[in-house]
């Protein structure tokens, strides 16, 4: 098969079920330049040598033009997609209400929360035969949490589904597609959350409660607040990320138990083994399968000369099944050592919700595995999401 037809194929539908065949055909070529320009990497020590090359931008305005496509009106730059120093600055700032040093304990004082809304939408699934693992429980779980931790009334919380699925389909990396449109109204969906965030906010300007667009508004060191703009696309991406990654997270993780009895009942024997699982499932079955980013020279890459401006499309995925860096990468082992996996990426923009997530994924799956003995997939392989970026099940149903 055709090398610089790769990235049109992983992100063909079709492969949605198992893209891990291509991701071995990239690691044998090393870096495949394709027919848009743009260049993969999907060896492991590759791909953790370029997260922490200086040389190597997160922030797109640095393409070269015939890559960047249209400016958004009102485009929001959170740090996610900002260099240093503006991205350790922002980075550093969001962080303040959400973790050490300033607020150590806010995450772990929520685990009881989060086993909470667990065992209620668990509760929900007596006297039903069938039952959806998304819709019913990975979805309403890591968004519930993250709406609390910011401060969004629960009322209000199924309309970020919508913006959130749009600006998440905005971004999704498709070869050979006029993006204009589809960057356009995720755009919209951008200022629309931003707006409604930024207006939370305020509100509880000198009125706080216990949340993180409260601790936002109400810092009281002038160095630490944020701007208007800045507010905006910080709580919008943490939203956003706050949940979205997370449900592929633990319906992925779901998925891998029901394929492999034998662990799913070892983990139901062995419960002290559900933190290295989740970091197992983060190698296994990443929720995030790619990052894009930019050359800020020419560089030379495992003997290629990648240009100064093209676009650089990591796969992650790739990487977490490199036989040259994980023994027998292909098998699904929750006792596995040393699982320094690219679940989370690394660098300077090494996931700043990991540590949420694995609380989520831990408390979620101790919880459900109890209920998995005897429940048989519907489906398999399940209906897929569109994105080959952010993979995992649409819909993941199963007989109770």
């Amino acid at each position: 098969m055709a090398i610089d037809t790769l990235l049109e194929r992983i992100n063909d539908y079709a492969n949605r079920p198992d893209p891990y065949p291509l991701y071995a055909e990239l690691r044998e070529a090393g870096v495949a330049r394709q027919t848009d320009g743009s260049y993969l990497i999907g060896t492991y020590h590759d791909i953790m040598a370029l997260l922490h090359d200086p040389r190597i931008s997160a922030d797109r305005r640095n393409l070269a033009a015939p890559y960047r496509g249209l400016p958004q009106e009102e485009e929001q730059i959170s740090f996610i997609v900002l260099d240093d120093p503006a991205h350790h600055r922002l980075r550093n700032l969001a962080m303040r209400p959400f973790g050490p040093p300033h607020s150590p304990g806010r995450l772990d004082a929520m685990r009881g929360e989060i086993a909470q809304i667990a065992e209620e939408l668990i509760e929900a699934f007596d006297g039903r035969a069938r039952i959806d693992i998304v819709e019913d429980f990975a979805y309403p779980l890591p968004v519930s949490v993250i709406c609390r931790l910011l401060g969004v009334p629960r009322e209000d919380e199924p309309v970020f589904r919508e913006w959130s699925a749009t600006i998440i389909d905005s971004a999704d990396i498709k070869p050979g597609e006029d993006p204009t449109e589809r960057q356009r109204v995720g755009g919209r969906a951008r200022v629309e959350m931003g707006r409604y965030l930024v207006d939370l906010a305020e509100q509880r300007r000198g009125h706080p409660r216990d949340d993180m667009l409260s601790a936002f508004v109400n810092e009281p060191d002038p160095a630490g607040l944020l701007t208007r703009e800045e507010l905006a696309a910080t709580a919008v991406l943490l939203l956003i990320a706050g949940h979205e990654t997370t449900v592929n997270l633990i319906t992925n993780g779901v998925l891998t138990l029901l394929r492999h009895p034998d662990q799913l009942d070892r983990l139901r024997r062995e419960p002290e083994l559900l933190p290295n699982a989740v970091e197992e499932l983060l190698r296994y079955e990443p929720p995030v399968h790619m990052r894009q980013r930019t050359p800020l020279a020419n560089i030379d890459i495992a003997g290629t000369t990648v240009p100064k401006g093209v676009p650089l499309v990591l796969m992650l995925a790739s990487g977490n099944r490199d036989p040259n860096r994980f023994r027998d990468p292909e098998r699904f082992d929750p006792t596995r050592p040393d699982n320094q996996h690219l679940g989370f990426g690394s660098g300077i923009h090494l996931c700043y919700g990991g540590p949420l997530a694995r609380i989520e994924a831990q408390i979620a799956l101790t919880a459900l595995i109890p209920r998995l003995g005897t429940t048989t997939l519907v489906q398999d392989p399940p209906p897929y999401r569109r994105s080959a970026m952010l993979r995992g099940p649409r819909h993941l149903p199963i007989e109770l």
